[in-house]
């Protein structure tokens, strides 16, 4: 019997008794994998996407805003005396700075961080992986987030849920 190569959301992520999310592969690696691959890729099958003049200035941007946007979450959990570290307990529903806009500005930042580094880098494939890792990072990581913070706070995540968008 052949296995799936694949981890499914289940084997990315595990409730734990501590209560609190533990993720099973932390999410910046999951971001940086498909990044370097779509590199890789990039290396094997070069598709340039804009002159490199314009494409260096332009992702250059791109990632300064990811910065900007993290930046401002982390100072909105400080605030809020919650952990940024997934593997400890969340002990507070954060609505202030970008989570007034987002609910996963961290998650965010690090997909426009990804696109400006493959802008830079001229790395279509990398641009074309994005989409796989948003799907990632949607089902193994953020649902099962959502279910621990709804089971965590109940109806204070869901009014806040409803009001917040996940993204944008």
């Amino acid at each position: 019997m052949i296995k799936n190569a694949q981890p499914t959301p289940d084997q990315l992520h595990v409730e734990t008794a501590q209560g609190y999310a533990r993720l099973k592969i932390p999410p910046p690696l999951i971001y940086a994998g498909l990044l370097v691959s779509g590199m890789l890729l990039n290396l094997v099958w070069p598709v340039k996407l804009l002159p490199t003049t314009i494409a260096l200035i332009m992702g250059g941007v791109i990632a300064l805003l990811s910065f900007t946007l993290r930046s401002s979450a982390f100072r909105a959990l400080r605030r809020s005396q919650t952990s940024v570290n997934p593997y400890r307990p969340t002990t507070a529903i954060v609505t202030q700075g970008p989570y007034r806009f987002t609910r996963n500005p961290i998650y965010l930042s690090l997909a426009v961080l990804y696109a400006g580094l493959a802008v830079m880098a001229n790395a279509l494939w990398s641009l074309l992986l994005l989409l796989a890792v948003m799907l990632i990072i949607h089902y193994a990581v953020i649902l099962p987030e959502e279910r621990y913070l709804e089971q965590k706070f109940g109806e204070e995540y869901r009014s806040y849920k409803a009001k917040v968008r996940r993204w944008l």
